[in-house]
C-alpha cells in the first residue's frame, strides 16, 4: 500500500538502521523485514549540523540492494540541497531534510517531491512547530525529534508530546495529509504516549535491533 494512502490511525514502525550490526548489514536489513518492520529508517549526520558521523550514499544504497524495503532517509546534514540528488539516486523513498538546516526548505521540498519521492520536515526539539507552518502543505510526513539528534539510546523528552499534539490539531484544521514521525528513545511505553498525542510513525533504534526478539519489540510498538 502506498504511504499516502495509509490512514494516520495505522502505526508504522521504522526501525533505526543506526542501532544496527554494521557488520552484517544485509541480515540485519533482512533481520527487520522478517520481524515485521514496515520501513527501515536511515540517519545520514555529517558530523557539522549533529555531533556525530553515521553514513552517506553509498551505505544507502547497499541497503536499497538488499531487497525490497521502504527506506526512510532522515538528512541531519548542513547542506540537504547540497547533496540530495545523491540520495534521491540511491533509492530514498522518503527523505526528511531540517528545517533548521542552511536551505530554502521550500525549494528543497519541491525537489524531493518532483524527483518521485515524499517529502519529510524535521524539526528538532528546541525549535517551535511555527518554524514548519509555511511548508506544512508541501510535505508527506513531519518529523518531531524526541530526543537532541546526533545519537541513538537517548531518553524520550516528554515535552515534545505537546508539540506532536500541536501538529495534530493543525492538520486537522487545514485539511492536510501529512504523517507525524516521532524519533528518538522510542518503545512500547512511549510509542503509546506519542500515538495518544497523534504520531502514527515509530522510529526505534535501540528497542527494536537491540531487543532480544525483534519481532516481539516490534509487535509491541505497533499495538501499545
Amino acid at each position: 500500500m502506498p504511504v499516502t494512502t495509509i490512514p494516520f490511525t495505522d502505526r508504522i514502525i521504522a526501525p533505526s538502521l543506526l542501532a544496527a550490526d554494521f557488520s552484517r548489514i544485509a541480515d540485519e536489513v533482512g533481520r527487520a523485514r522478517q520481524a515485521g518492520a514496515d520501513w527501515l529508517h536511515l540517519d545520514v549526520m555529517d558530523g557539522d549540523f549533529v555531533d556525530n558521523i553515521s553514513f552517506g550514499p553509498a551505505i544507502v544504497q547497499a541497503v536499497h540492494d538488499c531487497g525490497p524495503m521502504f527506506l526512510d532517509v532522515h538528512l541531519m546534514i548542513r547542506r540537504p540541497d547540497h547533496y540530495l540528488s545523491r540520495f534521491i539516486a540511491a533509492g530514498s523513498d522518503l527523505v526528511s531534510v531540517h528545517v533548521e538546516a542552511a536551505h530554502d526548505v521550500a525549494e528543497t521540498l519541491r525537489r524531493i517531491r518532483e524527483a518521485g519521492c515524499l517529502a519529510g520536515l524535521a524539526l528538532n526539539p528546541a525549535t517551535p512547530l511555527d518554524e514548519c507552518l509555511p511548508y506544512l502543505g508541501q510535505i508527506d510526513l513531519l518529523l518531531c525529534m524526541t530526543v537532541v539528534p546526533g545519537f541513538g539510546g537517548q531518553p524520550f523528552m516528554p515535552e515534545v508530546l505537546a508539540k506532536i499534539e500541536a501538529a495534530a490539531r493543525l492538520r486537522s484544521e487545514r485539511g492536510l495529509a501529512f504523517h507525524i514521525e516521532v524519533d528518538g528513545g522510542i518503545d512500547a511505553v512511549t510509542a503509546a504516549r506519542c500515538a495518544a498525542a497523534g504520531a502514527n510513525v515509530m522510529v526505534a533504534g535501540s528497542s527494536t535491533f537491540r531487543a532480544a526478539d525483534m519481532a516481539g519489540a516490534i509487535a509491541n510498538i505497533r499495538r501499545a
